[in-house]
């Protein structure tokens, strides 16, 4: 049944695609962003800033809460008012106006732990005493507030999302390689890091299937097939005819010199994202998996593959050249 859905950060990339999704659906999608949204994603667009109090907004049924300040690199106050202020504005607005259902999109960096291997992390896998940065630390604060909501709300944690559209994960990498400035990141130990991701389609469905049911808790997300991850960057670069990594760096070096123009970005460029961060070496350097038993018994299976997923993105990356 056709609903009216508020979607939130319409102009970013998980916005956008998740209002357009849900307007082929039939449903009408009520865009909030502080700029203009994606094309094709909304019926109605209310230009808001959710790190202020919110005003008047027209009437829905359900929310989805997408907007978030999602950079790698950026002051602790801009996070804690992008992802923290703007989540406790948005939950008490739902309140406020008794809509049904709320969904948030948070993160599966909550459960990054520096320096580590994790495999088939869980829901109600501990979460590290101290969060890897502080995008995910923003984001574990704004889960506790919707936890401690009293709507009918579930939390989503995509992990690694990737598709047409996309402007943080691979726009980053397929930049430095371009430039020749994407290295290979090394370990003492030897070990080849693995990866999950979802795709961009993946994840629309799967925040659709969460509007259509009840069920609360937390979610893990992923496309369910974990990667190599150097072989298969190392694949999408030769299909998009880019150098792969030619040098090889040491974690410690890395980590050195991202901490370097962290500390330049932070006191000298206002918090210009840096060339690298320590998160970033994170990312590149040890394994993040992930069980996604849960997603699966509630929401079924992802229906694009990993490898349709890629080409299509491959596909799309080509006609912006």
């Amino acid at each position: 049944m056709p609903r009216r859905i508020l979607v939130t950060g319409v102009s970013g990339f998980v916005g956008g695609a998740l209002g357009a999704h849900l307007r082929r659906l039939g449903h009408h999608v009520i865009g909030v962003s502080r700029t203009d949204p994606r094309e094709g994603a909304v019926d109605e667009h209310i230009r808001c800033d959710l790190r202020e109090p919110i005003g008047t907004l027209p009437a829905a049924d359900a929310v989805v809460h997408c907007a978030a300040l999602a950079s790698p690199w950026a002051a602790r106050r801009d996070y804690q008012a992008s992802n923290v202020d703007a989540t406790a504005h948005v939950l008490d607005w739902t309140a406020r106006n008794g809509i049904a259902r709320f969904v948030f999109i948070s993160s599966s960096s909550v459960h990054y732990t520096a320096g580590a291997d994790q495999e088939n992390i869980r829901e109600d896998s501990p979460l590290p005493a101290r969060a890897i940065n502080d995008y995910a630390a923003t984001k574990r604060a704004a889960e506790e507030l919707v936890r401690q909501s009293k709507l009918n709300a579930v939390i989503l944690r995509p992990r690694a999302v990737f598709g047409p559209g996309d402007t943080v994960l691979f726009p980053r990498i397929l930049r430095a390689a371009e430039l020749g400035k994407l290295p290979r990141i090394v370990r003492a130990d030897g070990v080849s890091p693995r990866a999950d991701l979802i795709y961009i389609d993946n994840l629309s469905h799967y925040i659709e299937r969460a509007l259509e049911s009840d069920i609360g808790g937390e979610f893990n997300l992923t496309n369910n097939e974990p990667v190599e991850l150097y072989p298969f960057l190392d694949a999408m670069l030769d299909k998009l005819g880019l150098p792969r990594p030619r040098k090889n760096v040491g974690v410690a070096t890395a980590m050195l010199f991202a901490r370097g123009a962290e500390l330049v970005s932070d006191y000298l460029l206002g918090f210009r994202e840096p060339p690298v961060t320590r998160f970033g070496v994170e990312v590149m350097a040890y394994s993040k998996t992930f069980d996604v038993s849960k997603m699966l018994a509630a929401f079924g299976p992802p229906p694009v593959s990993l490898a349709e997923g890629v080409e299509q993105f491959i596909a799309w990356q080509q006609r912006q050249s």
